[in-house]
């Protein structure tokens, strides 16, 4: 059990209690809710709301309990490893594997694959995310770093916060772009209707970059590189939608009528580098795309 105390500051006066909390460590908005909601912080040693708003020379404490033992079930299914060590897996996630643990996907997880391969996970995401630090689309595949500890968990979602990782995809998507770099500096939230989806909104969103190059042209299509700046859900979807280019098989945000064959979206993770949490020596990664990804661009190519 861990006890973290903080005192507001002027800079910090009037903000959300538990957007406030969010900024200091690195947790997540949902985990530090929780927290609050099982009285694990309180402000000059009273409980609060999660929409308190704090004041200058509030003091601040956070109780955060001890991890619940693990209960999801560890499942002895193949893992692509690209590096490992006593602190960090970078995983070459397929497409078609959900990442972790959810209402429908209790099972065959790359978090069940990873409890089999490893023993110690961070435990600061709860029973149901142990290790995981980000994430990608169930039909998206590509690299994702993963914590085996608490130290090394906190360094990486810091760098992430800090806009210090490189996460570079590749994608196909629908139409000819016509300029060879760009970027979308385009807030997203919760679609206002259809709250499984997000979209470019000024209402209750979060701030959301992306930068491009384009690869290849093809007569309808062109094969693209994004840069993400920040990791917001869906991120790279919505915003190629959202400048007319959605991605090739993306059932949600992709054109109804299929014009390519390829179950699910088109999008690979394929460059990640971050600084190892322990040794602070920079490291870097890459995964070719998956095959069918390469299938659909050689059809492209022979068009």
């Amino acid at each position: 059990m861990e006890v973290y105390n903080w005192t507001v500051t002027a800079e910090q006066e009037a903000e959300r209690i538990d957007k406030l909390l969010t900024s200091f460590e690195g947790w997540s908005r949902s985990q530090v809710q929780q927290w609050i909601k099982e009285g694990a912080v309180t402000i000059n040693e009273q409980a609060v709301k999660s929409n308190y708003k704090v004041a200058e020379g509030d003091q601040i404490t956070l109780t955060v309990p001890e991890p619940e033992p693990l209960e999801i079930k560890a499942e002895n299914i193949p893992l692509d490893i690209v590096f490992e060590d006593e602190d960090v897996i970078v995983v070459n996630k397929p497409r078609g594997m959900v990442v972790h643990p959810a209402p429908g996907h209790y099972s065959h997880t790359l978090v069940n694959a990873l409890m089999y391969h490893c023993k110690d996970l961070s435990g600061i995401n709860g029973v149901i995310r142990p290790g995981i630090v980000h994430r990608i689309d169930k039909d998206t595949s590509g690299l994702l770093m993963v914590a085996k500890n608490d130290r090394a968990h906190e360094s990486l979602v810091s760098q992430l916060k800090a806009k210090t990782t490189k996460r570079l995809y590749k994608a196909i998507v629908h139409g000819v772009i016509p300029h060879q770099h760009g970027t979308i500096d385009a807030p997203i939230g919760r679609d206002k209707k259809d709250r499984q989806s997000m979209a470019v909104t000024d209402e209750n969103s979060r701030e959301a970059v992306t930068h491009f190059t384009v690869l290849e042209c093809f007569a309808n299509h062109t094969y693209v590189q994004c840069e993400l700046e920040t990791g917001r859900t869906h991120q790279i979807r919505v915003h190629m939608k959202y400048i007319g280019f959605p991605l090739v098989g993306d059932p949600k945000y992709g054109p109804k009528k299929k014009t390519v064959d390829i179950e699910g979206q088109a999008l690979h993770a394929a460059v990640l580098g971050f600084v190892h949490p322990r040794t602070g020596e920079e490291l870097e990664f890459e995964a070719p795309i998956p095959a069918e990804m390469e299938e659909v661009l050689r059809y492209l190519r022979s068009m």
